[in-house]
């Protein structure tokens, strides 16, 4: 195994504190409220500010309201304002290249493991760390390490995460099956699946992200000693076609089957809300941990987490906790100190996080994962013991996307939808993907 020396620290994080919960929703505000200095929470005291800074994000209604207020607070201490703009995740980045294009970049702006991409762009924060205008005093360097690429630091995680599928356990009773348990398989997957079809006539699981459950697992599943790419990013790290294969195929199956949607039908999930878990059309759904909240809050259901399908019972999850989502400043920024200022804020300050409550993913900050857990709800602690569970059981090291990524994922969307629609052999489509995705990886080396 390839684990890297940070991640007992990180897992121990874990097993110490128990500790919560990136998806879509709507529109684009700004905010300006003026105040005088105060404290912040974390006893820093915050000096009065006239600049404004430009802040972008994706994510669900439920993030949009709880981030503004507190950029509200913020600014309500410092005198800062804010021009926010927010939007569903797809279209987001969309937007933000853009704005990159024509050199007009947000100043603070949400990125998830596909922050190599924007490198170029970004302002590495480690003096910002090492002067202590951003204060990581209570943040173990595993989580600092998440957003780390080349021994620099591009960003603050904004929480930690891992995927699996969101379930309804009244669903699967009512169709006669057990539920998901921690070491069941992609058999098991496929037959709930077809079972829930046959019985409820209702889809077995809703949109599924296949990039994670057909690679990025996948891969490790069949050999925990290997990943999609290699540590430094410059070349694909599995040696055979066979976990990206045998996942086409299944969801080829499950599409013919009508226990899966099929195109039409995944392109008509535009949000949360409209997921068709929420909407009771599906039994299941895949899920970052940090979406459950507003999942369950939008299923106005009790729903449960289920970790990842493995190969085999007894085999690797294939699985890690990740950075969720990260805030990194743009080196375009007029106001670097001030947005460096909030961004400490945003993941130290424990009223600040009384609000978020975790949305994005288990905090990073020691103290503000133990300050909320005087306010937990049964879905909050669900993500908390799910992601837990999985950092207890991870096989594998972080490997950070390279920055192709974006160009490789497109690859292997296009062939999976040419398999599920029965235009690609599953086998002939697994080995385009790797010529394609080594091509790649050429070209940007």
């Amino acid at each position: 195994m390839r684990s890297q020396k940070w991640i007992s620290g990180l897992l121990a994080v874990f097993m110490a504190v128990s500790a919560t919960a990136c998806s879509s929703g709507g529109g684009v505000s700004s905010s300006s409220a003026t105040a005088s200095p105060a404290a912040v929470s974390s006893g820093s005291s915050v000096p009065a500010s006239s600049a404004t800074l430009r802040i972008a994000w994706w994510g669900s209604q439920t993030r949009h309201d709880a981030t503004l207020k507190v950029l509200d607070a913020y600014t309500k201490k410092t005198g800062v304002k804010f021009e926010a703009e927010y939007m569903p995740f797809d279209g987001y980045f969309t937007k933000l290249n853009t704005l990159i294009a024509s050199n007009d970049v947000y100043d603070i702006f949400q990125v998830g493991s596909n922050f190599t991409t924007y490198l170029n762009q970004i302002e590495p924060l480690d003096s910002y760390i090492s002067d202590g205008t951003i204060d990581t005093s209570d943040i173990a360097e595993g989580y600092l390490k998440t957003t780390t690429y080349n021994d620099k630091i591009y960003g603050i995680s904004l929480g930690v995460n891992t995927y699996g599928f969101a379930y309804d356990p009244a669903l699967f009773k009512k169709a006669g099956l057990s539920e998901p348990t921690e070491n069941w398989t992609w058999a098991d997957f496929e037959k709930d699946c077809i079972a829930i079809k046959q019985k409820l006539n209702i889809f077995g699981s809703s949109k599924i992200d296949d990039w994670v459950p057909g690679v990025s697992a996948s891969i490790p599943q069949y050999n925990a000693k290997e990943n999609v790419f290699t540590a430094d990013g410059k070349a694909l790290d599995y040696t055979e076609d066979k976990p990206v294969a045998d996942y086409l195929a299944l969801k080829q199956r499950l599409v013919k089957a009508g226990a899966y949607p099929n195109l039409g039908e995944t392109s008509e999930i535009k949000d949360i809300e409209g997921d068709y878990l929420v909407t009771g059309d599906a039994a299941m759904t895949w899920v970052a941990s940090n979406q459950f909240i507003s999942l369950s809050k939008a299923a106005n259901r009790p729903l449960k987490l289920a970790t990842v399908p493995r190969i085999t019972a007894d085999g690797s999850m294939g699985m890690t906790v990740t950075s969720s989502q990260m805030f990194s400043m743009s080196n375009a920024c007029k106001n670097k100190t001030d947005a460096a200022k909030f961004m400490s804020y945003f993941v130290n300050d424990i009223d600040a996080n009384k609000i978020l409550m975790g949305e994005r993913g288990v905090p990073i900050n020691a103290k503000v994962r133990t300050a909320l857990e005087e306010k937990q709800t049964d879905a909050e602690k669900e993500v908390y013991q799910f992601v837990d569970t999985v950092g207890k059981n991870s096989e594998i090291a972080v490997i950070l996307d390279p920055p192709q990524i974006s160009q490789i994922k497109d690859l292997y969307t296009r062939l999976h939808n040419q398999v599920v629609t029965n235009t690609l052999d599953a086998d002939k489509a697994a080995a385009q993907f790797r010529s394609g995705a080594e091509e790649l990886l050429k070209k940007g080396s």
